[in-house]
Formats: C-alpha cells, sequence, structure tokens
C-alpha cells in the first residue's frame, strides 16, 4: 500500500479529470466515439496522470499464463486506443499484434506506434470482429469492459475469433459506478464456463487500478479505484502428447 496524501484527484489536473468524466458521461456509444476521437491526441499523458496500470497489469498476466514461444502467436487487441497494451505486450515478447477501435482518432495514434500488423475500425457490441472463427492465439480486452462501453454480451464474438487452447485476457473497474456491469460480466463469465466454452485460469483483483477522478468513484477511500483482471483460456484446451 502507498501513502494517500491530499483529497480524491489532488494533483489531477482539472482538465484531466473533466476529459475522464466526459467519457464516461457520453450518453450515447457515437457521442463517446467521438470524445474518444478528440482525447487520442492527451490521452497517454492524461492515463500516465492517472497512474493507470491496466495494461501493464493485464500483459503481465497473460505472458505468465501463454506457453512459450510468444514471437509467432497472433493476438488481437481489442479496443486498442492509442497502444498501451501493444506496447507491454510487445516489451514481453509478442510481435504478431492486430488491432481493433471504434475510435478513428485511437486507431491513428496506434499506427504510429509501428507496433500492429494490422488496424480495423470496429464498434464491438454493434458489429461483429473483422476476424475469422478460430484465428487468434490470444485476445485481450483491456479497459473497455464497462458501464457504457462494451456490452458483457460481447464475449461469445471474442470466444468466436480465439483459437481452441488459445487464451482471453479481459479487465474490468471495481469501483462503485461499474459495480452493476462488474455482476452482469461476472455472470456471462460464470455462465461460459458451466457452459464449457473455456475455462478461468485467472481473477486478480487489484487494489491500485488507478487514480479516482471523484471522491464517490475512490474505492474504500485510498484516493484510487481498484480493478481486475481475468484470463480464460478457451476449451478443449490442447492435450500434451504423452512421451
Amino acid at each position: 500500500a502507498r501513502a494517500i496524501t491530499g483529497g480524491i484527484g489532488m494533483g489531477l489536473p482539472a482538465a484531466v479529470r473533466e476529459r475522464v468524466a466526459a467519457v464516461h458521461r457520453g450518453s450515447t456509444l457515437p457521442e463517446r466515439l467521438r470524445l474518444y476521437d478528440v482525447w487520442a491526441a492527451r490521452y497517454e499523458q492524461d492515463v500516465a496522470a492517472l497512474e493507470y496500470r491496466a495494461p501493464h497489469l493485464a500483459a503481465a498476466s497473460l505472458a505468465f499464463a501463454f506457453p512459450a514461444p510468444r514471437a509467432g502467436a497472433r493476438l488481437l487487441d481489442v479496443a486498442c486506443g492509442t497502444g498501451l497494451v501493444a506496447w507491454e505486450l510487445h516489451r514481453r515478447g509478442f510481435r504478431c499484434l492486430h488491432g481493433v477501435d471504434g475510435s478513428a482518432g485511437m486507431l491513428e495514434r496506434a499506427r504510429s506506434t509501428g507496433l500492429y500488423q494490422e488496424l480495423r475500425l470496429c464498434v464491438l457490441g454493434r458489429e461483429p470482429l473483422p476476424a475469422p472463427a478460430e484465428h487468434y492465439d490470444a485476445v485481450t480486452v483491456v479497459g473497455a469492459l464497462g458501464e457504457g462501453q462494451v456490452p458483457s454480451t460481447v464475449l461469445p464474438e471474442l470466444l468466436r475469433v480465439t483459437k481452441p487452447g488459445g487464451f482471453l485476457c479481459l479487465t474490468t473497474r471495481s469501483n462503485p459506478s461499474n459495480l452493476r456491469y462488474k455482476a452482469e460480466l461476472e455472470a456471462a463469465l460464470g455462465q461460459l464456463e458451466r457452459s464449457g466454452a473455456w475455462q478461468k485460469l485467472l481473477a486478480q483483483e487489484v487494489e491500485y487500478w488507478e487514480r479516482a477522478t471523484t471522491e464517490e468513484e475512490s474505492t474504500q477511500g485510498t484516493g484510487y479505484i481498484s480493478g481486475v483482471v481475468y484470463i480464460y483460456q478457451k476449451c478443449p484446451v490442447p492435450q500434451l502428447e504423452e512421451g
């Protein structure tokens, strides 16, 4: 645990708090995507100010679960934004990265990183992923599974494009305004597990996910919100050959 000084959001520029609030407030999906387009230019410095740890935590968890070698594994980074998750995956030896996002502004930034082999515009929840069935060794959705963003009904579509035995790395927040969504998501995750679609390898609760921008959102008054990383493996899991 770290010592927290000052009030919630203290030290966070008001403009950062306002941009985060605007995106979470955005009433309709088109409105939110427009806000993301506008936010793209300042997004990385804003999330740095928020001490947003999800990309690092998700990539570390996936790398831990993923069998070597990684360089040739094909990964789909869903809601890839400006490429924060790609940087973390690349650092861990993943080289074949594809990304999709609903914001053209974010994709433009992601393209400039040079980390992706392929980038496509796709509004998840409204249209299918632009990929054939059983195409990816792993699929990540970091930061987009939340209230008013990507609906939990997309899980079967994420599974569709994952190879049998492939991995899915998902994150969501545990702050008060996202608890209803988180409960829905966990119900959907559990249902798919009971049906034999995948098996859960990890559900790691993380206390310091990112800095809270309001008093109400702070988890247990720490000045931070908490979150969770899930890792699932699609069934049937390949059997290790004897001998």
